[in-house]
């Protein structure tokens, strides 16, 4: 019985967070100094547990999808790839919307600490290589309405 127990706690740990999450959706776009504008769908992450869970357990990311993780206030932030299966590229966002650095490729799996280098307001992840196939780079401006104009 206890290994029948442990394996079900064991489960509940490993698979339950991914399943039990309800992620709110919502609409962004990124300007790049081109001028272009690249729509992407994100799930948004407000609420501590959403965060601690971010993109974990996941086996794919559509190519217009990504995760944002808003904050209240700018402050440095740090971001890992534990038990996150995807190569991520993690965007740095300050509270103008301006990207201020760029994580690309990011290990799966890795328990590294990935900083943001200066204070921001928010993280978007998106699918890894995204950045690069579509031109994105630090200086191009997120537009959605979690940021100062």
């Amino acid at each position: 019985m206890p290994r029948l127990l442990f394996g079900f706690l064991l489960l509940v740990l490993l698979v339950g967070p991914a399943v039990a999450q309800e992620w709110e959706t919502d609409e962004l776009a990124i300007e790049t100094r081109d001028g272009e504008q690249h729509e992407f769908t994100v799930e948004l992450a407000l609420t501590d547990e959403q965060r601690a869970q971010g993109l974990m357990f996941r086996e794919s990311l559509a190519p217009d999808a990504g995760m944002l993780f808003l904050y209240d206030q700018d402050r440095p932030r740090a971001m890992w790839m534990k038990n996150t299966l995807i190569p991520l590229d993690m965007l740095f966002i300050d509270g103008q919307g301006k990207i201020v650095r760029i994580a690309q490729r990011t290990t799966p799996l890795s328990e590294s600490s990935i900083g943001s280098g200066r204070p921001v307001r928010a993280v978007l992840e998106l699918a890894g290589g995204t950045s690069q196939r579509l031109g994105i780079r630090v200086g191009d401006r997120v537009i959605y309405e979690g940021f100062d104009d």
